[in-house]
């Protein structure tokens, strides 16, 4: 039996990334959001729960984009079971990655502490 490479959640995962990113897309467009997009989708063994995690182009407005999404959900998984070929579409539940700006931040703090740049 030749052995699978990925697990099924990984490929559920990415295809709901995939049509979730033109999704928040559209609703960003259409109802006035801040600006944000889906950096990952982690969807639980049973399929019941998808986390969509999501960036915000400004940190500061990521709560409010968080908190409109949350609300959207269901009308995207309503549309979501009209465009996969899943038995049940799993739940959404939205989150803020805060890792790039974890990541700049860092970046930052290296880049001041690097030699020739302090006085």
């Amino acid at each position: 039996m030749p052995s699978r490479d990925f697990k099924r959640t990984d490929r559920v995962g990415a295809e709901l990334r995939r049509e979730l990113g033109t999704l928040v897309h559209a609703a960003v467009r259409d109802h006035g959001l801040p600006s944000c997009s889906v950096s990952d989708v982690e969807v639980t063994r049973d399929l019941d729960w998808a986390t969509v995690w999501v960036t915000a182009l400004l940190p500061q407005q990521s709560k409010e984009a968080v908190k409109a999404l949350n609300e959207l959900a269901v009308e995207f998984r309503r549309s979501l079971s009209r465009s996969m070929r899943l038995r049940r579409v799993p739940e959404l539940r939205f989150k803020y990655d805060d890792s790039v700006d974890k990541g700049e931040r860092i970046e930052q703090l290296l880049r001041d502490s690097e030699p020739g740049t302090q006085d």
